[in-house]
């Protein structure tokens, strides 16, 4: 099994928000935005000429401004080298920063690079209008920041998100150098990302967990551990035949697919409380354990089995929607209540059978 969020491919191909989506993808350079933002130490730049620009008899005396002083060649090249790592992975799309504006001013310059000097010079002469439009969204001078903003190919079929993310983050620190503390991820795909990880975390633990409170609670309610297991597996069958079939068809818990295990162990526990107990009545009456299957079936099996097929057909209505989570989400939890109908009406009474949980003295012997 495997978590993915992708927001292009919930809809389906024919859709207009699907192809306006992928169109954005593919010419407009991504979708889902994403945000790194590089954190300078001031102790950590080597010495540079413009240290001395203040006791330069043509420098700017009585004009001094500290900001002009954040643009060094230091700075500049670590923005550099992080914006072609960003720009050479396939998985992103458009990529934005000071280098993008830096290149352009040195395409201007015969693409010769320019020096602490003329850095500073070029940082004074801006306009202040054009500062705020062109450098305040990528530089925060008085955090010592520099923020690069890119765009995510959502529509790319090998894209795997959460991997993307620790490739990124072990990239950075591996072969470029940065430091973890160095930089900050942040972003919508990274929200989304995060939140869906959560979530798989909490269901997929939380599924024995629940499991186990269900069990206590049929516990109490036969007291007979072996009836309290027997009515479990009918519904831990289902959910593990369910999310074994998503895994091997490649299927990617979302955050509706991730629903449908608590969603089946909430329905599907009624089938099984009901037929160990109409089990338990007709015993008592036979004593007989195959004659008393053969009224379960011909009485509480046929109010089960209706039940259960109008469950069906209602999640299965939902294959109808636009919305590709949507029909994910009504077909397994359809094919986990079918799962657990039969499970219901064949394992459990097969189960009851071997078993023998009910002494045949406690029936009335007619």
């Amino acid at each position: 099994l495997e978590v993915e969020n992708s927001f292009v491919n919930y809809f389906k191909h024919n859709t207009e928000i699907y192809q306006g989506l992928k169109l954005i993808d593919d010419k407009l350079g991504g979708t889902t935005p994403l945000d790194v933002v590089l954190h300078f130490k001031t102790d950590a730049e080597p010495a540079d000429d413009e240290d001395d620009w203040e006791d330069d008899d043509f420098g700017w005396a009585g004009e001094y401004n500290p900001d002009d002083y954040w643009f060094t060649p230091f700075k500049i090249e670590q923005i550099k080298k992080v914006h072609d790592y960003f720009d050479a992975q396939p998985e992103i799309g458009q990529v934005l920063s000071l280098a993008s504006l830096m290149r352009v001013i040195e395409d201007l310059n015969n693409g010769k690079p320019f020096d602490g000097v003329e850095l500073g010079v070029l940082a004074r002469r801006v306009p202040e209008p054009f500062k705020t439009e062109m450098l305040d969204p990528y530089i925060n001078i008085e955090r010592n920041e520099a923020r690069l903003t890119m765009r995510i190919i959502d529509s790319a079929p090998q894209l795997r998100r959460n991997e993307l993310i620790k490739r990124i983050r072990s990239d950075l620190t591996g072969e470029l150098g940065l430091a973890p503390e160095s930089f900050t991820m942040t972003g919508l795909m990274l929200l989304y990302n995060n939140m869906l990880q959560s979530l798989f975390r909490s269901q997929i633990m939380t599924i024995g967990t629940v499991l186990a409170g269900i069990f206590i609670m049929l516990l109490v309610l036969f007291r007979s551990f072996l009836l309290a297991f027997i009515a479990s597996v009918p519904n831990a069958l289902a959910i593990c035949i369910v999310l074994g079939i998503m895994g091997l068809c490649g299927i990617p818990l979302d955050f509706m697919t991730i629903t449908i295990a608590s969603i089946t162990m909430g329905i599907a526990i009624d089938n099984s409380i009901h037929y160990i107990y109409r089990f338990r009545d007709e015993f008592q009456r036979s004593g007989d354990y195959t004659a008393t299957m053969s009224r379960c079936h011909g009485t509480v099996g046929r109010a089960i089995f209706n039940s259960s097929v109008t469950i069906i057909f209602g999640f299965s209505i939902l294959v109808l929607s636009n919305f590709i989570p949507t029909i994910y989400f009504g077909i397994f939890t359809g094919l986990a209540m079918l799962i657990a109908l039969l499970s219901v009406l064949t394992l459990m009474p097969k189960l009851l059978y071997l078993i023998r949980p009910f002494k045949t003295s406690h029936a009335c012997g007619r």
